[in-house]
């Protein structure tokens, strides 16, 4: 059976890309995100406990927070220094904590 062809009329489909680019960081931010990707990278290898595994889910939260929206927010600020606070005594074996911190004013 033969196919008519679509009539001149009749739009032609169009694909649709939808590009959502990535949003603008300032340089703080950017420092910070490198920072805190340092850091857990440095946390792999230490043996995971509580305090460990309560730092690396606040700095995933924080760089997730970065990456999707171009800042860390001050709650997300507040938390990332309170567990940071909390984990002095196995941060100071890291000289990436030192720069996490000295971002965050501490």
């Amino acid at each position: 059976m033969p196919t008519t062809p679509p009539s001149p009329s009749a739009p032609t489909p169009r694909a649709e890309t939808h590009n959502t680019a990535a949003p603008a960081r300032d340089e703080s931010a950017e420092q910070l995100l490198a920072a805190v990707r340092e850091l857990r990278a440095d946390l792999a290898r230490l043996r995971e406990n509580e305090q460990v595994a309560r730092l690396d889910t606040t700095l995933a939260d924080t760089e997730e927070e970065i990456t999707r929206t171009g800042t860390a927010g001050e709650g997300r600020i507040q938390r990332l220094r309170e567990v940071l606070t909390d984990a002095q005594g196995i941060l100071s074996l890291f000289a990436s904590a030192g720069a996490v911190a000295g971002l965050l004013g501490m």
